[in-house]
């Protein structure tokens, strides 16, 4: 076998054609590669601002309501809930149009809060109220079975306040 067998060594246009068709489909599929995941990995991280929010509504309430003594999940669930309000409400936050807090149900302070939420323990809840003044509660028991992947947790959290602000 000579040193240039297996290669193609010819000049002839037909061998530069291939090798161009080769390496554009390779770029066209490295770039079809970084355009499918790339936003996937960024999702997470990336804050966005502008929610849309309904007419309708005044204020969304979001509150990680937990005991004295809270466990891993507990801790889990408060930490990644503050972490996506921060993340893509912060203009929400700023203008009070959304609220954020820990509320530990156990302190007599938070006593009016908790009766009105109708907190027992460690929970999620979130309150909306409309410009007519009403206003309606929500436990969401979903973001715990989110708490194995932050992002996911973080789109879902997202798209709830997101649902909300809408009037959805």
């Amino acid at each position: 076998m000579t040193e240039n067998q297996g290669n193609c060594s010819c000049r002839s246009s037909a061998c530069r054609a291939n090798r161009l068709i080769f390496y554009g489909l390779a770029i066209g599929v490295f770039i079809l590669l970084l355009v499918t995941f790339i936003p996937k990995y960024l999702n997470g991280n990336v804050a966005v601002s502008g929610t849309q929010i309904s007419g309708d509504i005044e204020k969304v309430e979001v509150y990680h309501f937990h005991a004295t003594r809270q466990c891993y999940t507990c801790k889990t669930v408060g930490a990644f809930s503050e972490e996506t309000v921060n993340a893509y409400f912060a203009n929400e936050l700023k203008s009070g149009k959304l609220v954020y807090a820990h509320v530990n149900v156990d302190l007599p302070e938070n006593k009016a809060l908790v009766d009105k939420y109708e907190a027992k323990g460690s929970s999620l809840l979130i309150g909306v109220y409309g410009k007519d003044g009403s206003f309606s509660k929500q436990e969401d028991t979903n973001v715990w079975y989110e708490i194995d992947n932050k992002i996911d947790f973080t789109n879902y959290l997202k798209g709830v306040i997101e649902q909300k602000f809408s009037g959805s």
